[in-house]
């Protein structure tokens, strides 16, 4: 135990370390020559740098500090345990990059925008794979809801603070530049998502009601080869009782079971769910006990 423990620290300890390289090297090489903005506690930092003339590098080591206290005392040791790594670290990488004064690209603010968002994405979703937190805007959004928009959901915070942000930029700087930070921020968005759950196909979760429950689970189980939950659930309109089959499948797959079905039970019911990544024993699907 004490070994796989090792292991998995010595695991995240690369994964932490190399995001945390990737994001520094993304901002002081890519987003900063270029005079572009981007969400969280670096466009914070970046605007404010503006404003009072401060190294915006040490402007974010005294936030990200100042958002671990609040989260510390707001939220608990357990929430700032998980912030705690990130906050000290990242900043001291920040500041390295910044004397280093390396430019990867100046004067293309599209081509700029674009590798940004793709070199932050990945680093951040190493950090984020292994269960780290950069303790930026999403720390902040998880303190207003716990503390006072309990009626609003964190990614609806989130959304509202970088969306400001972002806003705000058009202002300090111009529309163009809030443009660009609005395609990095997609992008980010998008790489961050592949990089914690893979680049395969999404699978899909069908829960079918219908009359001929067993031929469908046969169908499933024995020529889609997928596994099928059933469960009795009961209706709100004539309150009787019936089984409802759950699988997780390919979107080509469901489109056979969807073809199948239409065959032997024209009246049932299927609702069909994206799911973005499934962990266990399957096809396609990723182990558990993977890195």
């Amino acid at each position: 135990m004490k070994k796989i423990n090792f292991n998995k620290n010595v695991i995240d300890s690369l994964f932490v370390t190399l995001g945390s390289i990737l994001i520094a090297f993304a901002i002081t090489s890519i987003l900063k020559p270029n005079g572009l903005i981007t969400g969280g506690i670096t466009g914070i930092s970046i605007i404010l740098e503006k404003l009072i003339h401060i190294k915006y590098t040490y402007i974010y080591y005294v936030l990200s500090i100042l958002v671990l206290v609040i989260a510390w005392i707001s939220m608990g040791k357990r929430e700032g345990i998980k912030i705690i790594t990130l906050s000290i670290v990242f900043p001291f990488v920040l500041i390295v990059f910044e004397r280093l004064n390396f430019c990867f690209i100046k004067n293309d603010m599209m081509l700029a925008s674009v590798y940004f968002g793709l070199i932050c994405g990945i680093g951040s979703g190493l950090v984020l794979k292994r269960g780290y937190s950069m303790g930026g805007t999403d720390t902040i959004a998880k303190i207003l809801h716990h503390k006072i928009f309990t009626f609003i959901s964190i990614s609806e915070i989130l959304l509202c603070i970088d969306g400001t942000l972002i806003a705000s930029s058009a202002i300090v700087y111009n529309s163009n530049i809030a443009l660009y930070a609005i395609i990095s921020q997609i992008i980010v968005v998008i790489v961050i998502d592949a990089v914690m759950f893979g680049f395969g196909s999404k699978k899909v979760k069908l829960e079918i009601i219908s009359n001929n429950h067993h031929d469908i689970t046969q169908y499933i189980i024995h020529s889609i080869k997928r596994g099928v939950t059933s469960y009795e659930v009961k209706g709100g309109y004539k309150n009787l009782a019936r089984l409802k089959l759950l699988t997780i499948c390919s979107p080509r797959e469901s489109m056979l079971i969807k073809r199948y079905i239409a065959q032997i039970d024209p009246d049932a019911f299927v609702d069909v769910l994206p799911v973005i990544s499934v962990w266990g024993k399957g096809v396609g699907f990723d182990s558990l006990s993977g890195l």
